[in-house]
């Protein structure tokens, strides 16, 4: 221990982390590692650090790791299509992963025109100084200018399929629609329809191309997909519209829950019933789809975990230098009352 008297820190105010350092006899970065508990510390090292704190009654700021690590402690997120739920819901875990490891979150948004927005709000965020970024990206146009930004700082992008050398998380899209499909063939569907989602969205190619591979996987006829815009709106279309789903269909696997919802509302006006005479699958597990009329049988996606991860892989980047190159999450098949044997 070094000679200097703690009370003089504490008279000058909140005493530092280099006053730390001091009165335990070790470097500031020694100090830094302790309280960002990284692992080689020897143990009566780590003590010694621990009851200096204690005496100096130190609190680590985040402006104080930050100096002690050369890094803001900032996390930058672009996030495209907040209003969705999938996209605002995984920055709400990444957001509360950041907190519980000591990180702050700076966020900017994309929506309906990413080609005008795009490379302002990379700029936006690269002029906060922050140490990694998190492009919540399920849309293709949105990925015009990470590849140039991931080359200069860790990046992580949440994304349905990987991206070449770019550090990608994602719920198993291809997965959550084969538990869908294969959902309705055991139930004895033979002529089941996808309503999918716009073909700019990740996640929404990934799952028709699962649906129509399994259905033929099957020997089974893929019908022609009708292509939707996520809107509860759209479904209604679908549904109300005599001839948009051909006759001899007896399921729909819809590509997410707000569709499925407005595709049920359409049937049931034209007197068809879920799942007496169609049955209906969505996809997501909305907080609502178990209030649909009937209960939606859909995929859960654990976005709250989704963005735990996202944010564990940058810690890992940041950190220890690497990080795995795709790291996915199981979806999981929520039975409800929207499905039932096919009845004709």
């Amino acid at each position: 221990m070094t000679s200097r008297d703690p009370s003089v820190a504490r008279s000058r105010g909140k005493a530092s982390i280099y006053d730390v350092a001091a009165l335990a006899g070790v470097s500031h970065q020694t100090v830094s590692r302790v309280i960002n508990d990284r692992p080689h510390i020897r143990e009566s090292t780590r003590v010694k650090v621990l009851a200096a704190m204690e005496e100096m009654q130190y609190s680590p700021s985040s402006a104080a790791r930050a100096l002690a690590t050369n890094r803001s402690r900032r996390i930058g997120v672009l996030v495209d299509s907040p209003v969705q739920y999938g996209p605002s819901s995984t920055m709400r875990g990444l957001e509360e992963a950041a907190r519980a490891a000591g990180y702050m979150v700076s966020a900017s948004t994309v929506d309906d025109a990413p080609s005008l927005g795009l490379g302002e709000a990379l700029a936006h965020l690269r002029g906060q100084d922050v140490d990694a970024l998190c492009v919540i990206a399920p849309r293709y146009s949105t990925l015009l200018d990470v590849q140039v930004v991931s080359r200069e700082l860790p990046t992580v992008l949440v994304k349905a399929d990987p991206e070449d050398d770019v550090l990608t998380v994602a719920v198993d899209q291809y997965a959550g629609a084969v538990h869908a499909v294969d959902h309705l063939l055991e139930l004895g569907h033979r002529r089941i329809l996808h309503l999918a989602g716009p073909v700019d969205w990740a996640d929404a190619r990934v799952r028709a191309r699962a649906y129509s591979e399994r259905l033929a996987a099957e020997g089974l006829d893929v019908p022609r997909q009708i292509v939707g815009d996520w809107t509860s709106d759209f479904g209604y279309q679908v549904g109300a519209d005599p001839t948009a789903i051909p006759a001899d269909v007896t399921a729909v696997f819809a590509s997410n829950d707000q569709m499925a919802l407005g595709l049920i509302h359409g049937l049931f006006t034209r007197g068809i019933l879920v799942p007496e005479h169609i049955s209906v699958v969505g996809f997501d597990d909305l907080p609502d789809a178990r209030h649909f009329l009937p209960p939606l049988t859909t995929v859960r996606q654990d976005f709250h975990a989704l963005g735990a991860l996202a944010m564990t892989s940058l810690l890992a980047a940041l950190e220890e230098g690497s990080a795995p190159e795709y790291g996915m999450i199981e979806p999981e098949l929520i039975v409800r009352d929207s499905t039932a044997a096919p009845r004709r």
